[in-house]
């Protein structure tokens, strides 16, 4: 998956040269700690748990039955002041059923079932991050969602959704939209860049059938994104810009049939951490790793009541054919009504997703082959969320983008890559209050796949998705609530599935 990407990077340089505004500095009262504890219970009749129920929630819930404890505490930052600071911690403990998938015996020519569950201890967030001004520093495995969409009721961002479990990174950024000089607030840019590295080398080694297809062992993450927004007091205005994650790194080996037929290393010195920021032009060398990308617009208008109309679009792009829009209708396409208060509805967003229009398999250009007599081009070969080289768009088996793309972990033939990724459907989801205690959230979906470009299905597989869920906050004891959900899923594509789930949390703050 590879693109040029001159814009992205040419934008992020100008990061350096915006001013900030500074907020007037407040006297230091004490840090405070907020806590919290989490207890979820969780049973299906698969032995994964229902779309829903496990889409968006940063990859800690996709088994079928669960026994789970979390234990948290986070100190806030506070964006009022010019110099400020945040840190994190967050863990899970608990049981998680085995799913069984599929690892081919190449010394017995056979295939055996391989039993795999997640960790019954694992650490899910460990960050600190400090602020200047605008200017943010993050270190550690942080959650992070959508910068554009409703990460309540969205299908899920194209490159970044909180599908999947946190990557310990290095993300530097604005802390918010900042004014850029001399526009008078009428333009505001916010960018963010990140280095990290994949800790799931082991998930993908259990999982792994070592039948066809690679797999990569210490690839590193990177992430970039710029956005441009108009005026946002003013009753309309626009977002704009794009976003791109990428992998480079790390040693892979190449199977065939059971036989492990090459092993090749990549390199990730400096060099190749400046490539990833400012690809350097010059053939192949302008590309390096694998990358995933989207171009995003959001039109926003506020009515006079209040309420606010969205239009969003995510364009995904992989090279060439993508970045230059010439992938027909592809991509996330998207209404949401916000209310802004408290109401039997609060928001309402209804998606259409397509993916369809990728090229098939057949390849050649030759702008990648210097020196070719041959001039004519046949240019395919796209693949969302997967590589020739690299491991698919995934950390523990869940896209990092979009979880509307069936995530590896579904795979139960233990390939890692994305089978379903040529497929087109919609979700619409709605929020709202039911009393002052009650809160509710309803999400629907449907979507038929014709498989991908390289491995398509004779007939298309479906899916049709929902999830109701409660949430009561205690009133006579404070801190304490208690979630309900219900889903299902039905079809070909996911299976027949039906789920439950109970949580109930505490939380609390104290002051140092």
């Amino acid at each position: 998956m590879t693109f040029h990407h001159h814009i992205l990077a040419t934008s992020l340089l100008a990061i350096s040269s915006i001013g900030f505004s500074a907020h007037a500095e407040e006297a230091n009262t004490g840090c405070d700690i907020n806590w919290g504890a989490e207890a979820i219970f969780s049973a299906s009749s698969s032995s994964l748990a229902p779309y829903y129920m496990a889409s968006n929630r940063h990859g800690i819930l996709t088994q079928g039955k669960n026994s789970l404890l979390r234990l948290s505490a986070f100190h806030e930052m506070d964006t009022t002041r010019r110099f400020s600071y945040s840190f994190g911690a967050d863990v899970y403990t608990g049981y998680s059923n085995s799913t069984d998938y599929l690892r081919f015996d190449a010394a017995a020519d056979q295939w055996a079932a391989n039993a795999q569950h997640p960790d019954r201890l694992w650490l899910q967030q460990l960050y600190g991050e400090v602020k200047y001004r605008g200017v943010f520093l993050s270190v550690g495995m942080k959650e992070h969602g959508s910068a554009l969409l409703n990460n309540r009721l969205s299908s899920g961002d194209l490159v970044e959704s909180g599908n999947a479990r946190p990557i310990p990174e290095v993300r530097v950024g604005f802390i918010d939209f900042q004014n850029i000089p001399f526009t008078r607030g009428w333009v505001q840019i916010q960018g963010e860049i990140s280095y990290g590295k994949f800790m799931d080398k082991t998930w993908n080694q259990n999982h792994y059938n070592y039948y066809t297809n690679h797999i990569n062992r210490g690839a590193l993450y990177s992430y970039k994104r710029c956005y441009f927004r108009t005026k946002p007091s003013e009753r309309f205005s626009a977002t704009f810009g794009m976003q791109v994650g990428a992998m480079f790194g790390g040693t892979t080996d190449f199977y065939s049939r059971g036989e492990l037929v090459r092993t090749e290393s990549f390199s990730r010195g400096v060099k190749q951490f400046f490539k990833m920021f400012i690809p350097t032009d010059g053939g192949v060398e302008y590309y390096t790793g694998s990358t995933l990308g989207s171009w995003d617009v959001l039109l926003r208008y506020r009515l006079r009541n209040g309420w606010e109309l969205k239009g969003y679009m995510q364009k995904p792009y992989e090279d060439g054919s993508g970045i230059g829009f010439l992938n027909g209708f592809d991509g996330l396409w998207g209404l949401e009504l916000d209310i802004n208060r408290r109401g039997p509805v609060k928001a309402a967003v209804i998606e259409y997703v397509d993916f369809h229009n990728q090229s098939g398999p057949t390849h050649w250009d030759p702008d990648d082959v210097p020196g070719t007599t041959i001039t004519s081009r046949a240019e395919g070969g796209d693949d969302y969320y997967n590589n020739h080289e690299y491991n698919s768009y995934q950390n523990y088996g869940m896209a990092i983008g979009t979880p509307f793309m069936v995530s590896p972990l579904y795979n139960l033939n233990g390939n890692l890559t994305f089978l379903y990724n040529r497929l087109r459907g919609f979700n619409a989801a709605v929020e709202g209050d039911i009393s002052r205690a009650v809160s509710y959230r309803l999400m629907g979906s449907y979507r038929s796949s014709w498989g991908n470009g390289f491995i398509p299905l004779i007939q298309p597989k479906s899916a049709t998705s929902v999830m109701g869920e409660i949430i009561w906050d205690v009133t006579k004891i404070k801190g304490l609530s208690v979630k309900g959900q219900i889903a299902f899923d039905r079809g070909e594509l996911l299976g027949n599935n039906f789920g439950a789930l109970l949580s109930l949390t505490y939380s609390g703050n104290f002051s140092l």
